[in-house]
């Protein structure tokens, strides 16, 4: 079982934890990650762009000009796309972009992001964050304290003022255990558990 240490935010070491195996010590899938990650970002696109195609457009009742005679190229409508104002060819329609993924395959990205971060020590498990008061200063020099560079905090219920103080940092995320997904995970450099969170992912994923 990988053994981790657990912090103060005054970054002394007040005692380790062992992690599930199963959770944190797996091997990287990453055709799971791949295909999680899609799935992610794909649900977020609106997929409300719209073109008008030479049905939508207005005009064309009546041929321009007629056909043989005049010097000028043969033209049936206005609405033809070569013409300014005319239609779109094969432009885009609003559609529907989610993809799913099995939740077989979901749990198994998830335990890959975990059990990388574990591997590379960009995870680091903190005792509590008190914040008595929304300060972000002192928020931001817990931070520096560790070295983190655009880390992800896990929490495991409401923290108002932590949540409120890391607003204004653009590299700092936050997010409940229940919300944890992999798109976050990867996306920030280190992670940081809070020690209740971590059994409750635990008891998550292993359930």
């Amino acid at each position: 079982m990988p053994v981790v240490e657990i912090y103060d935010i005054e970054k002394n070491k007040v005692g380790e934890i062992e992690l599930s195996d199963i959770v944190f010590g797996t091997e990287l899938n990453e055709a799971a990650l791949y295909d999680v990650v899609r799935m992610q970002m794909a649900s977020h696109r609106m997929g409300t762009a719209s073109t008008k195609e030479r049905s939508d457009v207005r005009g064309g009742g009546r041929k321009p000009w007629r056909q043989k005679g005049t010097g000028r190229a043969r033209a049936g409508t206005r609405r033809s796309p070569l013409w300014r104002g005319g239609g779109t060819v094969f432009g885009p329609k609003p559609r529907d972009y989610v993809c799913k993924v099995p939740k077989k395959v979901r749990k198994k990205a998830l335990i890959s992001a975990l059990s990388m971060k574990v591997r590379e020590e960009r995870m680091l498990i903190l005792r509590d964050f008190p914040m008595e008061e929304i300060k972000t200063k002192k928020f931001k020099e817990v931070v520096e304290r560790f070295g983190l560079e655009k880390a992800l905090f896990v929490l495991d219920k409401p923290y108002p003022n932590l949540e409120r103080a890391s607003r204004n940092l653009k590299d700092i995320g936050m997010i409940r255990s229940e919300g944890i997904n992999v798109y976050d995970l990867l996306n920030h450099g280190h992670v940081v558990l809070l020690e209740p969170a971590v059994r409750m992912i635990e008891g998550a994923l292993l359930s």
